[in-house]
């Protein structure tokens, strides 16, 4: 019982972590591509 619970804890965990993460990693990407086409113009 416990270990089950555990489990479900863990892929929730994993899937929360994702879904929070994405959007960070997207707007990292955009930033940097936009730094990149302001150093690019320098």
């Amino acid at each position: 019982m416990l270990r089950a619970l555990a489990d479900v804890f863990r892929a929730t965990g994993g899937a929360v972590a994702t879904v929070v993460t994405l959007p960070f990693r997207l707007v990292a990407r955009l930033f940097g591509g936009a730094s990149d086409t302001a150093h690019g113009r320098h």
